[in-house]
């Protein structure tokens, strides 16, 4: 696939962590050019990635992380073993230092092994380092993370909270396609994935149009996007992305938020529970829950509900924190029977 912006919303220059308002509620993915450019992180690894990386260390606890460790034979793609069974490469506790000391010694591979560091928490790992490198996003209660490694290939999959990628060291290639989606890319399994998201099984680098013939429907809305350091891409939620770095030392730093609170809980569980629960009966059973579901879920009407006295009507009136820890902890009890 070729490079391109189509289709994409971009906003030039964009300096000094100056995000316009109206991106963080966009239905659309938008390109940040310069976001982060100022960032220490940033510039010193424009100075070189050594620098980035001796920049990282010094905020470094100590404590070890998990790594993503493949042969070269894969090509840098997080992917499963070919019957799927199993995955392509083995997950490993280590310390940050030893994974800068592996892609350092493999900088200058043809063909290296695929080293991967994913979604590990700054704040945990790297303290301090958002004092000098941050959005300034704390009313949104973001999830902030990191990610190192060479270049690796994450397939194309979606997240549930909005997310801003920050490339940091390398660049990055995002290809991204509307939630709608989901039928043309051909997705995995959704209770055994390398990374807690289900994934696309479509090897991007050299699609089977025989064994995937929809993926073809899906190239027509995908949208490609470059980042060079130090811009960012706004990705909304359920947004599909496939994400390729493509220097042989890269960083990026993520922000995640959900437009709802964190109580309510991931729509993903939900889903799973809707599969054993509803999934094996009858088709006519099927078809009267999903009009169950219509009714008090995705299209309740505002006189649905009008008939119950207002103080009788519990969590149709809406989940707060309360009904919702009394409600999880029901379904608890309900599913250890």
């Amino acid at each position: 696939m070729s490079s391109s912006n189509r289709g994409v919303k971009e906003v030039s220059d964009c300096r000094s962590n100056a995000i316009p308002e109206n991106i963080l509620t966009s239905s659309e993915p938008v390109v940040l050019r310069g976001l982060v450019s100022d960032w220490p992180l940033v510039k010193a690894g424009k100075d070189s990635p050594l620098s980035a990386i001796d920049y990282v260390k010094q905020f470094y606890s100590g404590a070890p992380l998990t790594a993503y460790l493949g042969s070269e034979e894969n090509k840098g793609r997080v992917f499963y073993n070919d019957d799927l069974t199993g995955f392509n490469f083995n997950r490993v506790r280590v310390s940050l230092t030893e994974i800068f000391d592996k892609l350092l010694d493999h900088q200058h591979s043809a063909a290296p092994p695929t080293i991967y560091v994913g979604s590990t928490m700054v704040d945990n790992w790297l303290p301090g380092l958002r004092t000098e490198n941050d959005l300034g996003l704390d009313a949104l209660n973001p999830l902030v993370s990191v990610w190192v490694g060479n270049q690796s290939i994450i397939p194309a999959h979606y997240d549930f909270p909005d997310n801003i990628a920050c490339c940091v060291l390398g660049r990055r290639r995002f290809t991204l396609f509307p939630p709608d989606q989901l039928d043309n890319l051909y997705v995995g399994p959704l209770d055994f994935t390398p990374s807690g998201q289900p994934i696309s099984l479509v090897d991007f680098k050299d699609p089977d149009f025989e064994q995937f013939p929809k993926f073809k429907d899906a190239l027509d809305t995908a949208i490609i996007v470059d980042l060079e350091p130090g811009d960012a891409l706004f990705i909304p939620s359920m947004w599909w992305h496939h994400v390729e770095s493509l220097d042989s030392l890269n960083i990026l730093i993520n922000y995640w938020w959900r437009s709802t609170p964190e109580y309510m809980g991931p729509p993903l569980d939900v889903l799973q529970h809707a599969l054993l629960g509803l999934k094996g009966l009858p088709p006519e059973q099927r078809k009267i829950w999903q009009n169950l579901f219509d009714y008090y879920v995705f299209d309740p009407g505002v006189e649905s509900f009008e008939h119950i006295p207002e103080n009788a009507r519990g969590i149709l009136s809406g989940v707060d924190e309360m009904s919702a820890r009394k409600l999880r902890a029901m379904l608890l009890n309900k599913l250890n029977q």
